[in-house]
């Protein structure tokens, strides 16, 4: 079943945080990730969220997505995007494959 990372990141230090984007994503692949969404433009439909920097990543499945964000891949790029930016940082369960989502699931 497919899991979701979904990332509000705030920079502090815009060169810092540019050595980060290159050191995430070889860690991101390597536990079967990927990005869909990362950095382009959001608009609030409803409520006032208004995320600075926003990035949505999918993994096949949580556990993946749990490995990746523990892993020693991903260690040095983390400690670096803390020192550079304030992050929040959600793991989402994703539907099982064929179900129907009008299922009522909510």
């Amino acid at each position: 079943m497919p899991a979701y990372v979904v990332v509000q990141i705030a920079v502090h230090d815009a060169q810092t945080y540019e050595r980060y984007k290159q050191l995430a994503p070889p860690s991101i692949a390597r536990y079967g990730g990927r990005y869909l969404a990362r950095g382009g433009a959001t608009q609030a439909l409803e409520g006032t969220w208004e995320p600075p920097r926003f990035a949505l990543l999918e993994f096949p499945s949580v556990e993946q997505a749990r490995a990746w964000w523990a892993s020693p891949e991903y260690a040095a790029a983390k400690a670096l995007r803390h020192t550079c930016a304030h992050t929040m940082m959600l793991l989402v369960e994703g539907l099982p494959p064929g179900m129907d989502p009008t299922s009522g699931v909510s």
